[in-house]
């Protein structure tokens, strides 16, 4: 299965919004890539929006279209809205919460961190990514690996977590304690026209 390792600009550019969810892909040049960017402005036709909408959200959570189209199908059979269930799946991703607690700056840096076996959930070493990560779960990195530079310089950016994870410090370890609340995830989003899109 192919991965995408080209510019996440670029991407964040051509569907105008930032997929890192810091604004600063937008900051200097918020239009389309490429020599014509700017002049891009056409207008979209309703699938045209919705398609865009399901980018947005693919390429923030950096997933293929065969792993997201997975996870909305699954949040499907789940009881409640199932835009907010699939927002919630994708959250419960163990490279996300990677990302959440602030072992990386960005979910690709988390998911590398999981698939090259530094991380562990409840004492035990995960590598998957797309790892379902369930209420409760405790989420830190090996013992040996508490000291990769990388990881602590990561967390001395760390302003501030979402409410759904508890961190503690000395132990260097996150605690996913809640499903998040709609309004604590991406204002930006409009699942609906996921749902929309992948119902016609």
């Amino acid at each position: 299965m192919s991965r995408y390792t080209g510019s996440e600009y670029k991407r964040a550019r051509r569907v105008g919004f930032s997929i890192s969810e810091t604004g600063k892909e937008l900051a200097r040049r918020p239009y389309g890539p490429g020599q014509h960017g700017n002049a891009r402005k056409g207008k979209l036709s309703d699938y045209g929006v919705q398609l865009k909408e399901k980018q947005k959200l693919r390429f923030m959570y950096g997933l293929s279209e065969k792993q997201f189209r997975k996870t909305f199908d699954k949040a499907a059979k789940m009881k409640g809205i199932h835009g907010t269930n699939f927002l919630r799946l994708l959250e419960s991703r163990l490279d996300n919460l990677v990302y959440r607690i602030g072992f990386a700056t960005t979910r690709r840096g988390a998911r590398q961190l999981v698939n090259h076996g530094h991380i562990t959930v409840n004492g035990k070493k995960v590598d998957i990514p797309s790892y379902n990560v369930k209420i409760g779960d405790v989420i830190s990195l090996k013992d040996k690996d508490k000291e990769l530079k990388i990881v602590l310089d990561s967390l001395a950016k760390v302003s501030r977590r979402v409410e759904f994870i508890t961190y503690d410090e000395k132990k260097m370890e996150g605690t996913y304690v809640r499903l998040p609340e709609r309004n604590e995830l991406n204002a930006d989003i409009n699942e609906a026209l996921i749902v929309e899109f992948y119902n016609k």
